[in-house]
C-alpha cells in the first residue's frame, strides 16, 4: 500500500478527458492513475499493485526507479550539476562518451562517433535517414514490411503500418519497401528479392541511399530476422555500397540478450540509432552511432535544443558501469529470456490452435494469437488482475512481453501465470491442470480453476 501521505494526492481522470488530446493511447488501454513505481512493480493511486510487462515500451530495461542509477542522479543534482547544455561540453557528457566507447564499442571491435540528437527515437531515425543520404548524394531509403521507426515525416516514410502512415497527411516519397525475411513464406529468399531489385535496370528503381531495419520488430509483431539473412543483407549492401542502419531503438541496450540485437551476426552496420533504455532511467536520450567516414556534417547542420540532457548521462554511465562492465548480465537476460519463452510455448502447446506461435528473442517475445480480437480481450483481462501488458503486430494479434530485464524469475512467473488465467478464462476451460501446459520454474504445476 502507499503511504498515507501519497494516498492524498488523488487526480481525477476527468482532468485528463478535459484536458488531454485525443492522441492519447495507452491510457485508454489502462485506464488507472499510477503514481509510483519500483523494479517491475506500479502502484495506482488506490495502492493497488500492477506486474509491469511493458517497460515504458522498452524505455526501462532497468527497472522503474533503479536505486543504482537513482543514487547518481541524485548525487549529481545534489552537487548542482548541470542539466541542459545543448551540444556544450560537459563533464558528464565526457564520462559518457568515455564509457560508452570503454565498456560497449571498442570491446565489439565498432569504431563510431557519436552524435546526440533530439530526445527522442525518432530524433535519432530522422537524422540517420539524413546523413546517409548526404553521405551517398543518393535520395531513396529501402525499409522493410512490419517495421516500424517513428512517427515524424522522415521516420514514418519508412514505418510501414498504413495506420500510422495515413496520419501524415502527406505522400511519403522516396522510400521504398521491401519483404522482411520470412515476410513471403520460408521458401523465398528476400535478400534474392532484394538484390534483384536493386540489380536490374529496368525496374525503376534507384540505388538506394541505405537500408533501415530492426533486427527483432518490436512494433511489428516481434518478427525476427536469421542470422544468416542479416549476414547476406550485410553482404549486399557492402557490395552496392548502400549504408546499412541497424535501428536499435527498442532491440537495443540488452533487451535480445546483449547490448546490440545484432551481436550475434558479428556484423559491423554503417549506423546505429539508439533511445529509449539508452539512459537507463527513462530519461529522454537519443544518439546515432556513425562509422567516421559518414560523419560529413557541418557544424549546426543537424542540431536540437535538447541534444544534451546530462542527467541522462549521468544515469547512462551509472547503467553502463553497473551492469555492462562483464557479461553476467547479458547472460541472465538470455537464461531468463530462454525461460520465459519456455514457459510462453508451453501455454501456446496447451491452447493451441487459439494460441498460434512463440516470437521473439532474449526478453523481447510474445505469443500469437489465431484471432486479434480475443488478444485484446486477454490483454485487458490481464490487467484487470495486475499485468500491464501490450499487444503489436500488423492486427494487434501478438501479445508482447516486455518487462525490465531485472525482473525477478517469480515476478516472471507470475505474470505467466495472470495470462494463463485468463486465457483460460476466455476460451471457457473450467479446469486446466498440466506440467507442460503450466509448470512454473518451481517444477509446481499451475491449477487454474476458472
Amino acid at each position: 500500500m502507499l503511504p498515507a501521505k501519497q494516498n492524498a494526492n488523488r487526480v481525477d481522470n476527468d482532468v485528463f478527458a478535459q484536458y488531454e488530446s485525443n492522441v492519447q493511447s495507452y491510457a485508454r488501454v489502462f485506464p488507472q492513475i499510477f503514481m509510483r513505481a519500483l523494479g517491475s512493480e506500479m502502484w495506482d493511486v488506490n495502492g493497488r499493485r500492477y506486474l509491469d510487462f511493458l517497460s515504458g515500451a522498452g524505455s526501462l530495461n532497468f527497472g522503474h526507479n533503479n536505486p543504482v542509477l537513482k543514487q547518481a542522479l541524485i548525487d549529481y543534482i545534489v552537487q548542482d550539476g548541470i542539466t541542459h547544455s545543448l551540444d556544450l561540453h560537459t563533464s558528464a557528457k565526457a564520462q559518457f562518451l568515455e564509457a560508452m566507447q570503454e565498456i560497449v564499442l571498442r570491446p565489439r571491435g565498432l569504431d563510431y562517433v557519436v552524435q546526440f540528437t533530439g530526445p527522442t527515437g525518432t530524433n535519432s531515425v530522422e537524422a540517420a535517414l539524413k546523413i546517409a543520404r548526404k553521405a551517398t548524394g543518393r535520395t531513396n531509403i529501402v525499409y522493410f514490411t512490419n517495421g516500424f521507426h517513428g512517427v515524424s515525416l522522415g521516420a514514418l516514410s519508412v514505418t510501414g503500418n498504413e495506420f500510422y502512415r495515413r496520419a501524415a497527411g502527406v505522400p511519403l516519397p522516396n522510400a521504398i519497401s521491401m519483404p522482411y525475411d520470412g515476410h513471403l513464406g520460408d521458401g523465398v529468399d528476400t535478400i534474392d528479392h532484394l538484390d534483384r531489385a536493386l540489380s536490374d535496370p529496368f525496374n525503376g528503381i534507384e540505388l538506394p541511399a541505405a537500408v533501415i531495419l530492426e533486427v527483432v520488430q518490436g512494433e511489428g509483431g516481434l518478427n525476427t530476422v536469421s542470422i544468416e539473412w542479416l549476414r547476406r543483407l550485410e553482404e549486399l549492401c557492402n557490395k552496392k555500397g548502400i549504408v546499412l542502419i541497424i535501428d536499435d531503438i527498442q532491440a537495443g541496450c540488452g533487451r535480445t540478450g546483449s547490448f546490440f540485437s545484432f551481436e550475434p551476426a558479428g556484423i559491423n552496420p554503417d549506423i546505429v540509432t539508439l533511445s529509449k533504455s539508452l539512459s537507463g532511467y527513462g530519461l529522454p536520450c537519443a544518439v546515432v552511432l556513425l562509422k567516421r567516414p559518414l560523419d560529413v556534417w557541418e557544424p549546426g547542420q543537424h542540431n536540437g535544443t535538447f541534444r544534451g540532457n546530462n542527467h541522462a548521462f549521468i544515469t547512462a554511465t551509472a547503467m553502463l558501469n553497473h551492469y555492462w562492465r562483464t557479461t553476467e548480465f547479458a547472460e541472465s537476460v538470455v537464461e531468463k529470456g530462454s525461460y520465459l519463452s519456455n514457459r510462453l510455448q508451453s501455454l501456446v502447446d496447451c491452447f493451441s490452435p487459439h494460441l498460434i506461435e512463440v516470437r521473439g528473442r532474449g526478453m523481447m517475445i510474445g505469443v500469437v494469437c489465431a484471432d486479434p480480437k480475443r488478444a485484446s480481450a486477454i490483454t485487458s483481462n490481464a490487467f484487470e488482475q495486475g499485468l500491464v501488458i501490450e499487444r503489436s503486430g500488423a492486427e494487434d494479434e501478438v501479445i508482447k512481453c516486455m518487462m525490465p530485464l531485472t525482473t525477478s524469475c517469480p515476478e516472471l512467473d507470475e505474470g505467466v501465470d495472470i495470462l494463463a488465467r485468463v486465457i483460460a478464462e476466455e476460451l471457457g476451460v473450467r479446469t486446466l491442470r498440466s506440467r507442460k501446459a503450466v509448470s512454473t520454474r518451481s517444477g509446481h504445476d499451475l491449477e487454474l480453476q476458472v
